[in-house]
């Protein structure tokens, strides 16, 4: 039990205790942890010796801490928690916590390289039936590797960062035309930060993941869809999803989710070696989409076809180099149900299949939307984990950039 008020019991517990970056009247970025409605700063605690990183927790990002591996990272989690529970730290650790609702949060971490998977069975199932409704839904390699592409690390951005309305190419029955996208649309994902790097040439094996693997992050992985319509053939997504991508401000480390991984879905057919992981593990993540004010829908992560340590070994089975700050995403989150879809594109079913809101019908996102997506994971004896919000709100095309 937390000797700190408020905090027995919360999803923002000494179970989770999850890493952020703060601003806090008018000083510098901070890192700082979470606990209940509160954060611990860690700069203050690490200048104060009573958390030791070698300066680590003293920058104004997690790098540094996150380079440092995961022996060092359990023992800063245990040392902050011993100073969370016992009263005998209390006088020292109270005035280095700061209230969240004096705090503006920062994007966590620099973002190395940035990709994005498409691991999600149900997902992929429905995009194809309405994409090709004459062919087979999933491609003939889907089921053998981890689909993805590389993203553009620069446009990653936090929670709340206003989302202006992408332009670009689009069909039209006279040919392209030019213009904001008029079929603006979102992608539920949860993403997976990387901490401890690897060298070029040196494939990181299925099992370990978790050295190299700090913590996950929820993912908005906002999407034009009538610009990736025209151009995503034959290279795949390019302008329709490189204009913004929405993390949470938490980076909830992958000690808190111990209690969370499940057997994932089974695999046939089977898949080569380098993707075999033992067990074949999958995190019981529940999201909650929320579309101004009420819960559209619910994707169970759970189901993903594909498992995070599956990704990290596809990625980098060519030899290519981890980073630390890289950010790898899921893909869209869904299941089976039509309220279970991680993307509005499946919630309408292509637009054609309109969702009750705000008291009229709608299809794809209007300027002055908010969309905001939330996720929980069980915890030890009982307790949730929550894994914070990515929210942003459309703005109209041509608004001054940030």
């Amino acid at each position: 039990m937390t000797w700190v008020p408020g905090a027995a019991g919360s999803p923002y517990g000494v179970h989770n205790l999850p890493y952020g970056v703060f601003r806090h009247r008018g000083r510098p970025d901070r890192v700082g942890v979470r606990i209940g409605d509160l954060l611990l700063d860690l700069d203050g605690a690490e200048a104060a010796g009573l958390v030791l990183a070698g300066g680590a927790l003293r920058t104004p990002t997690l790098n540094a801490f996150l380079a440092l591996g995961r022996p060092q990272w359990s023992a800063v989690r245990a040392r902050v928690t011993e100073l969370l529970t016992d009263p005998a730290h209390r006088a020292a650790v109270e005035p280095l916590l700061v209230p969240l609702a004096e705090v503006e949060l920062a994007l966590p971490f620099q973002v190395g390289d940035y990709v994005d998977f498409y691991s999600s069975e149900a997902h992929a199932t429905n995009v194809g039936r309405i994409f090709r409704p004459d062919d087979e839904p999933l491609l003939p390699n889907w089921k053998h590797l981890p689909i993805g592409y590389h993203g553009r690390g620069g446009t990653v951005v936090v929670s709340g960062t206003p989302v202006i309305r992408p332009s670009g190419q689009r069909a039209t029955s006279t040919g392209p035309a030019f213009g904001p996208s008029t079929r603006l649309d979102i992608e539920a994902e949860v993403g997976f930060v990387v901490g401890t790097p690897s060298p070029l040439g040196s494939p990181v094996p299925v099992d370990r993941f978790a050295d190299h693997v700090f913590g996950v992050v929820l993912v908005n992985d906002w999407s034009a869809r009538d610009l990736q319509a025209w151009e995503y053939r034959p290279l795949g997504p390019f302008l329709a999803k490189s204009f913004a991508t929405s993390v949470s401000p938490w980076v909830v480390p992958l000690d808190a989710l111990a209690e969370a991984w499940v057997p994932a879905p089974e695999q046939d057919p089977p898949v080569h070696d380098y993707l075999r992981d033992i067990p074949h593990l999958g995190l019981d993540l529940r999201l909650a989409v929320d579309w101004n004010g009420t819960v559209v829908s619910r994707p169970p992560f759970a189901g993903m076809y594909w498992t995070p340590a599956q990704q990290l070994a596809h990625l980098t089975v060519n030899g290519a180099a981890l980073r630390t700050g890289d950010l790898y995403a899921s893909g869209t989150v869904s299941g089976p149900a039509r309220d279970e879809t991680g993307s509005f594109l499946e919630l309408t079913w292509g637009g054609t299949e309109p969702v009750k809101l705000d008291g009229g019908e709608r299809t794809f996102l209007e300027d002055g939307d908010t969309v905001t997506i939330s996720a929980t994971a069980p915890g030890p004896h009982g307790v949730t984990v929550g894994l914070g919000e990515v929210s942003g709100t459309i703005v109209a095309a041509g608004a001054p950039h940030r």
